[in-house]
């Protein structure tokens, strides 16, 4: 038993077009609701929350819609192909309403504004669920740590391919120093093509229909990898210690994003405000955190093959804790000049923050799947996504409403706290590594073969 690198690489396109554009999304559009529309940090952050609202209740459903789908194309790919087509439809109207309401502002471009940026959202909600699922439908269990490795490693492409291009459009545009209003259309574009563009890859060169028969064929073969129980009527449900587990480990997974969600959503803001940087380098700041995980996405596999998926994401919650309490003492003693030291230590910080950051996610999913059947991968994903995007109703809100009343001081401290509870409810999971052999996992990096 072996991972097909090559084909979870092209699996992972469809998690790439995800990532390059929530990443854009949690960058831009609060700045667009801020300087030109002119909301407060609380109402702004309720506006950002409405992904995760919409998310609560769209992606279980989509996730569950998708476990049933009998479409000639497979059961994930009809709802990946429209939900991308639209997205990127809707989502080059967002930067036309902006710039128009910066020239003539009225009140009907602003409720025009919030109604696409709610229909798009609603598209992005159809079709992420189904895409994650993807992966552990066309991966054994016991090597699904490592596939999630490779896909989140194409997220974080995804991500960095958007930071970058941004740092380099608008390294010299700060709303707040420099000028009034920053026109977006032309990375909004570039987004909307790499979505297009990842798309055309995974319609053209996955067959999901003969990838997931195999992989249910392999799974009758080991009846040991499911962990849930037939009751007296057939049915399949959860043991309650593992019931227990599930619910821990989701519980940890709502504390966790509600941290570092408040660095992805806020940090631009926060570093624009009280640092005074532009878009461009509060973004190299974020492009260094991606890149520490997008180099730590591989390795974070192969160490959860040899020690566990729990230790490893533990170890990854500690380390990103103890990089907020550094944050916050570099806040405390900054004096507002970047180049120095002082800056790269700052950097350094950044760089092991997006390393536990991999930790975390390359194991947390699989965690997850590992206590349904083949046949519950969507439902079981859409619970995944449930609890984080619950997480990120919280956040925005919270973190925004504690930075205007409070002070923006609060914001590494607000990060340390909600990563150390994780930290504490992770603790008593007792089930979701991988049962099954446990082998090298850079001979299965080495391996392209279909």
């Amino acid at each position: 038993m072996k991972l097909k690198t090559g084909q979870t690489i092209r699996i992972g396109f469809a998690f790439l077009s995800i990532c390059a554009f929530w990443q854009m999304y949690n960058g831009i559009v609060p700045l667009i609701l801020s300087n030109t529309f002119h909301l407060n940090e609380t109402i702004s952050g309720g506006i950002m929350a409405l992904d995760n609202v919409l998310g609560l209740f769209l992606l279980p459903f989509f996730g569950g819609l998708s476990d049933k789908c009998k479409s000639k194309m497979g059961r994930r790919k009809p709802f990946i192909l429209f939900g991308t087509i639209a997205a990127a439809i809707l989502m080059l109207l967002l930067p036309l309403i902006d710039n128009s309401y910066y020239e003539t502002p009225t009140m009907m471009k602003q409720i025009l504004f919030i109604g696409i940026l709610g229909a798009l959202l609603v598209v992005m909600g159809t079709y992420r669920s189904p895409a994650v699922a993807l992966m552990p439908d066309c991966t054994p269990k016991p090597l699904r740590s490592q596939g999630n490795a490779i896909i989140n490693l194409m997220g974080a492409v995804g991500g960095i391919l958007y930071l970058a291009i941004s740092a380099v459009l608008y390294n010299s545009k700060s709303a707040r120093t420099q000028v009034e209003h920053v026109d977006y259309f032309l990375l909004f574009a570039i987004v909307a093509g790499i979505m297009l563009l990842a798309l055309v890859m995974v319609m053209t060169t996955v067959n999901e229909v003969k990838i997931t028969g195999e992989m249910q064929e392999l799974e009758a073969k080991h009846p040991e990898w499911n962990l849930a129980e037939e009751n007296e009527a057939g049915e399949e449900k959860l043991p309650a210690d593992v019931k227990k587990s599930l619910i821990l480990i989701l519980a940890s997974v709502s504390l966790w994003f509600i941290s570092y969600n408040a660095l992805e959503t806020w940090f631009t803001t926060f570093a624009n405000r009280e640092w005074g940087m532009a878009l461009g380098n509060a973004n190299t700041c974020l492009t260094i955190a991606t890149g520490g995980a997008i180099l730590s996405y591989v390795p974070a596999g192969g160490i959860s093959s040899k020690i566990g998926r729990k230790k490893t994401i533990m170890i990854g919650v500690a380390m990103m804790a103890i990089c907020f309490v550094a944050a916050f003492v570099y806040y405390l003693t900054f004096d507002g000049t970047f180049g120095g030291i002082d800056t790269y230590l700052f950097y350094v910080l950044l760089f092991i923050i997006g390393m536990g950051w991999a930790f975390i996610n390359v194991n947390s999913l699989p965690m997850v799947i590992e206590m349904c059947k083949g046949s519950d991968v969507g439902k079981f994903t859409g619970y995944y996504y449930t609890f984080s995007m619950a997480a990120q109703i919280v956040t925005p809100i919270l973190c925004g409403a504690l930075m205007r009343y409070v002070g923006y001081w609060v914001f590494f401290p607000y990060a340390f706290v909600f990563m150390i509870a994780a930290f504490i409810t992770m603790k008593f999971v007792k089930h979701g590594d991988a049962k099954g052999e446990k082998k090298s996992f850079m001979k299965s990096m080495a391996d392209l073969d279909d």
